[in-house]
């Protein structure tokens, strides 16, 4: 057999699981601007009419709704604005930026279990794909 061969049948090989990360890459921008979109409608729900949301009485982390509003669409659109960098060859800064903002949005959504506890698991696990993808890929392949 071929060197080239043995390489590309091993299942532990590097460079395929380099290919998972660059489609991780490429999917983790798609899903930062879908989720930096849902947020957007998300905050202007809260900031539009705050009854919309479930208030939980004895919550440490307790804010007005409003706030929560606004902190999710000003992530929101920072989300959505990343995620399309991504999807323009993902220049360094935008990975970078979207590993800092998908952190962030992991803890808001985090924060706002008590509100919408599904939606926001669902949220955090995607956040925590995204960063993933995003410390996966090698500098010097982008």
């Amino acid at each position: 057999m071929s060197q080239s061969a043995t390489t590309t049948q091993n299942p532990r090989n590097p460079d395929r699981h380099q290919g998972l990360a660059s489609g991780g890459t490429t999917f983790a921008g798609v899903l930062l601007a879908v989720t930096g979109l849902l947020s957007i409608f998300r905050g202007i729900m809260g900031i539009a009419k705050n009854d919309v949301f479930v208030a939980t009485k004895d919550y440490v982390f307790r804010w007005d709704l409003t706030g929560w509003g606004w902190m999710h669409l000003i992530l929101g659109l920072l989300v959505f604005l990343v995620g399309l960098a991504l999807l323009k060859a993902a220049p360094a800064w935008a990975r970078t930026a979207g590993v800092v903002l998908a952190s962030l949005a992991l803890i808001v959504n985090f924060l706002s279990l008590p509100w919408h506890p599904l939606w926001s698991l669902i949220l955090v696990a995607l956040y925590a794909f995204i960063i993933w993808a995003l410390c996966t890929v090698r500098h010097r392949d982008t």
